[in-house]
């Protein structure tokens, strides 16, 4: 009945379901992949399950997926799941590793090349949609993906087409790209842990390190935000970085109470990468840091019952606790307009978006869902972590929209910030430093 299903089918859906999708029925480009934000065809549509029908003519597929190095494994498992519920098509799909934070540099490097299937963070969206290499979601999958998950995610993964037209580029992913603080209980107690003076002073009587990677623009964009130099998306011209207003004079003092912090405990406060956290809990060097969800797994592998978890603490300023403001974005899944199956790869797409995968992904690596089903299970109502981002996310930066000229700015902001020869009690020089930044994140310099 399934195979007679389909081909009555197949006319009908196929056409519908991926117009726009790149491939057979429409180029590459993200002006022909409109959107008329009519009600969607979603028959057939169900768990993340489709129709064969939606397969069109799509047979002995091979598709390459891109997945960061901790989930390759799951992927890989996910994968052969999805060839057996799809069982009656032949696939050859290859996971290869391919870190988030630089997937839209390799699709636009050549797209030709590069995987049918990617994961990757929000605030590139608006890149791989300018040019034209990443394939909207189908229309006939737009009204069940939108309803499966958080409308946040949905919104920062929906973008104007060259029609003008509101269209949704990418599978949500995740819920929680941002990091918080992690800490060993036993060195730094939860009170502790509510001001950056307290975990500071616990890891130097214990003698472990603080790590936070000042600089990466990623991280030491806290620094800007905390001080009140926010973000608000791109201005009229679509490339440059948009700023909120902001008190000058506020700014500087918080930029120099965080630096004269950074001396006070030099020893204690360490500038390194993220990757440094996990291994110094195990090697017993590390009292806490600030690190990702993506990390979750390890960190706990390393500290066992020791391990902690917060939102990022506040900071003293002038006799004033300021809350530390960071980054927040999410993850998506999406599907490269150039790819030979395009239908296939929206079919895969949809599958590893979906709230099985997403679960699977919770429980195994930590990660926090976009899904609205796995969001209320107690996976991730009970889960330390994932409760410390979501607070965070309260006092964040959204990243969407993200001028390629930002980061590096911010990451020598933070390590003007650190350096031993910067004097923080110098109210002209960290006027300066913060003009600059921001100027150069402007790219008006």
């Amino acid at each position: 009945m399934k195979k007679i299903l389909a081909i009555l089918m197949a006319g009908v859906l196929t056409a519908t379901a991926f117009a726009g999708c790149g491939g057979e029925t429409s180029n590459a480009s993200s002006g022909s992949s409109s959107n008329s934000g009519s009600s969607s065809n979603a028959t057939g549509v169900n768990s993340s399950t489709v129709d064969y029908a939606y397969f069109g003519e799509e047979d002995n597929v091979k598709l390459k997926v891109w997945a960061p190095d901790a989930a390759v494994n799951l992927v890989k498992k996910q994968i052969e799941e999805f060839k057996k519920t799809y069982s009656e098509k032949t696939f050859d799909i290859t996971v290869v590793a391919q870190g988030e934070s630089d997937a839209a540099t390799q699709m636009l490097n050549d797209a030709s090349a590069a995987a049918d299937v990617f994961s990757f963070p929000s605030d590139q969206l608006n890149k791989l949609v300018d040019a034209g290499v990443i394939a909207p979601v189908a229309k006939g999958f737009k009204d069940y993906v939108t309803s499966e998950n958080s409308e946040d995610t949905i919104k920062a993964g929906t973008l104007k087409n060259s029609d003008g037209e509101d269209t949704l580029y990418a599978y949500p992913e995740t819920n929680d790209n941002g990091y918080y603080m992690v800490y060993d209980n036993t060195v730094v107690t939860e009170e502790d842990a509510k001001t950056l003076e307290g975990t500071l002073a616990a890891c130097k009587k214990a003698g472990k390190k603080f790590i936070f990677d000042a600089g990466d623009g990623f991280y030491a964009c806290t620094f800007a935000f905390t001080a009140g130099a926010k973000i608000d998306g791109l201005e009229d011209d679509g490339i440059t970085q948009k700023f909120v207003e902001y008190d000058e004079d506020e700014a500087v003092k918080t930029l120099q109470a965080f630096a004269k912090l950074i001396k006070e405990y030099k020893g204690t406060f360490t500038s390194l990468n993220v990757k440094n956290v996990a291994s110094g809990f195990k090697n017993g060097t590390c009292g806490a840091g600030i690190d990702g969800s993506w990390d979750t797994k390890v960190n706990q592998d390393s500290l066992g019952d020791k391990f902690g978890a917060a939102k990022l603490p506040t900071i003293n300023v002038d006799g004033e606790d300021k809350q530390l403001i960071s980054m927040f974005g999410y993850k998506y899944i999406g599907v490269n307009g150039s790819s030979k199956y395009p239908n296939s790869a929206q079919i895969l797409a949809l599958y590893l978006s979906g709230e099985e995968c997403q679960k699977q992904r919770t429980e195994e690596l930590g990660w926090g869902p976009s899904n609205l089903n796995v969001q209320k299970d107690k996976i991730v109502t009970e889960s330390a972590v994932l409760n410390a981002i979501k607070d965070q996310s309260q006092n964040s930066c959204t990243q969407v929209n993200i001028a390629s000229t930002f980061w590096t700015p911010m990451g020598n902001l933070g390590n003007k910030l650190v350096a031993d020869e910067w004097n923080p009690d110098d109210a002209d020089a960290t006027r300066k430093l913060l003009k600059d930044t921001i100027a150069n994140v402007r790219d008006e310099g």
